[in-house]
């Protein structure tokens, strides 16, 4: 495993707080979308984008590139602010978040913006898609890696552990699961709606090799992202559901809805912006 620069956690600190502020001015524009999981997933994304993948903006059908799915897809704005601060669309696009004929939809959308590798939507399918895409590349030779984003209410899907069982299966040591473990879902705690513990000795179970994380610590999330396996790796990212602003933080009521005026300027202040 390669050496983590200082200098570079910090950089990504940096990036990560602008990406907060930009999700947060998007959806209030929009007057919809979900801050929460998307604020509690920004340093992962951040870190992911700006530090880890193998990518290129300026071919975004590259076929080398690594691949990333937003499984739980409505977390998407901040897959959308790191494809336009990474310069694969105009930032000007983000101010039409959720409109009608626009690039950037209430869910990512392979067929309009560019550089999304999977259209997400109905939760529980991601990791079944990061599976044949990681035997794709296995297959064809490729050196590519799959990463897949998943939320935490959404291992309540069947489908992700049928996914767990093939990618065991087949040793797909080019794919890696990470759960954005913020503990609350639509309807309120996970462990009140679906009990997940104990989640890491589950996934070991099913054969992958398990990394618990602080989600939030830049160098914690370089080192797990960077860390060999000899199969599938899942990260347990532990995090925060609207993390950067404090009256989001841990409340389920932001899970779904947009700030107002004087909500945004409030949050923003937070996160250090000119207002």
């Amino acid at each position: 495993m390669t050496a983590v620069d200082p200098a570079n956690v910090d950089r990504l600190r940096t990036i990560a707080r602008e990406l907060r502020k930009r999700v947060l001015r998007m959806i209030h524009a929009a007057k919809s979308g979900h801050p929460g999981g998307s604020l509690s997933a920004a340093d992962v994304v951040t870190v992911l984008y700006f530090s880890v993948m193998r990518i290129d903006p300026e071919d975004p059908d590259w076929a080398e590139r690594d691949r990333f799915i937003l499984s739980k897809g409505h977390a998407c704005p901040a897959l959308y602010c790191a494809l336009a601060m990474r310069g694969y669309f105009g930032l000007e696009h983000l101010k039409h978040l959720r409109e009608i004929g626009g690039i950037l939809q209430g869910h990512p959308d392979m067929r309009k913006t560019p550089g999304i590798d999977y259209t997400s939507g109905s939760l529980g399918q991601g990791l079944s898609v990061g599976v044949g895409m990681a035997m794709a590349g296995r297959l064809t030779k490729r050196e590519y890696r799959v990463f897949v984003l998943l939320g935490d209410g959404e291992l309540d899907e069947g489908q992700i552990w049928e996914a767990a069982m093939c990618a065991s299966k087949y040793r797909l040591r080019n794919l890696t699961a990470i759960i954005d473990y913020n503990h609350l879902q639509l309807d309120g705690g996970t462990e009140e709606i679906m009990p997940l513990e104990p989640l890491a000795a589950k996934w070991n179970a099913f054969g992958w090799e398990v990394i618990e994380i602080d989600g939030h610590e830049m160098l914690q999330i370089l080192e797990a992202l960077q860390r060999e396996t000899n199969g599938p790796k899942l990260i347990v990212a532990q995090t925060i559901k609207g993390k950067g602003v404090s009256y989001m933080e841990n409340v389920c009521d932001w899970h779904g809805r947009a700030p107002n005026d004087e909500e945004l300027t409030l949050a923003l202040t937070e996160l250090g912006a000119q207002v």
